[in-house]
């Protein structure tokens, strides 16, 4: 390999055209080329990016040393595995697959050659969540709000997979424990799909994650909270802000409850996990959210949106 990575982005719509922002300026890469069935659009991004335009991905293959794939999820299967059997690091954007055995088959194609595979949960790279993965010890309950107002992208998933799949990768990475019963209820509003969705997972652990996303809310809300023995935890992903409060016990004196903001230095989670994902080709080691981590996420929304299936 080349001393910077040579990169391409697949698919430079709403979120891939980010990632060939990103990638153009980041350190240890250059953008060699940008892919786009909208030949415009690649065209457009290619001329702001400094890459080459293409609408044909497999013009890619022994071109470069690593792709990002911010396609539509029912194609990241198809588009990944060409790249991963040679050997290509790919990081495909979540939900990695439409299916667990297209999951496993990516996972187990990058094993088999030692491509690094990458998924693109990108609130695991916010710096908020950063600054509490060391002070979220015992969680009971867990609380999350994802709401967003109604999008023009990813109608083609559920709002599970669209925008709750982000909190359950959070999740599983802070509770660490095994997932032992579902509940969910969704409602398909707006399209043929889950528009909203509530989700209760119960954890071996004891802990219970209560979960709730939206697409079609009038407010934009990206709000985690953490409730463990004698603390508790608030994160506003979108403002990067975190608060801790914790019962102070005092001699002589009724216990009280005290808060303060926690430090967080500020920056762009898409460049964060971009610069893990090169880094990690450069140095031939696992990213943050390997394929490992990405199927987690995926077997998770997947046990959610069948469980609404069922109670429909």
């Amino acid at each position: 390999m080349a001393d910077e990575v040579r990169t391409a982005v697949i698919g430079v719509g709403h979120l891939g055209r980010h990632h060939a922002r990103i990638l153009a300026g980041l350190e240890g890469a250059t953008l060699n080329a940008v892919v786009d069935t909208v030949r415009d659009r690649a065209s457009e991004i290619a001329a702001a990016s400094g890459a080459k335009p293409l609408t044909d991905y497999r013009e890619l293959l022994g071109q470069v040393d690593a792709v990002s794939i911010a396609a539509p999820t029912e194609l990241h299967h198809a588009i990944a595995m060409p790249f991963l059997e040679r050997g290509t690091a790919v990081l495909v954007e979540k939900p990695m697959a439409r299916t667990l055995d297209e999951a496993d088959a990516m996972i187990a194609a990058a094993r088999a050659s030692g491509a690094t595979l990458a998924v693109g949960q990108t609130e695991r790279y916010n710096p908020a969540v950063a600054a509490v993965m060391r002070l979220v010890t015992s969680p009971k309950f867990i609380e999350v709000h994802r709401l967003g107002v109604f999008p023009d992208r990813s109608l083609d998933i559920d709002v599970v997979f669209d925008l709750m799949i982000h909190d359950l990768s959070v999740i599983a990475a802070l509770v660490r424990s095994d997932v032992v019963s579902v509940e969910a209820v969704g409602v398909p509003v707006l399209t043929p799909k889950f528009d909203i969705a509530n989700a209760r997972l119960r954890f071996a652990s004891g802990c219970i994650a209560n979960l709730t996303a939206s697409r079609i809310s009038r407010d934009r809300v990206r709000k985690i909270r953490f409730f463990q023995p004698d603390s508790y935890i608030s994160i506003d992903y979108a403002a990067q802000e975190v608060e801790g409060w914790r019962l102070v016990r005092k001699d002589g004196a009724r216990p009280s409850i005290e808060g303060v903001p926690l430090p967080v230095t500020k920056d762009e989670p898409l460049r964060l996990e971009l610069a893990d994902f090169i880094g990690a080709v450069r140095d031939k080691r696992p990213p943050l959210v390997d394929g490992d981590a990405g199927r987690v996420a995926l077997e998770l929304a997947t046990r959610i949106a069948e469980k609404m299936e069922s109670v429909l």
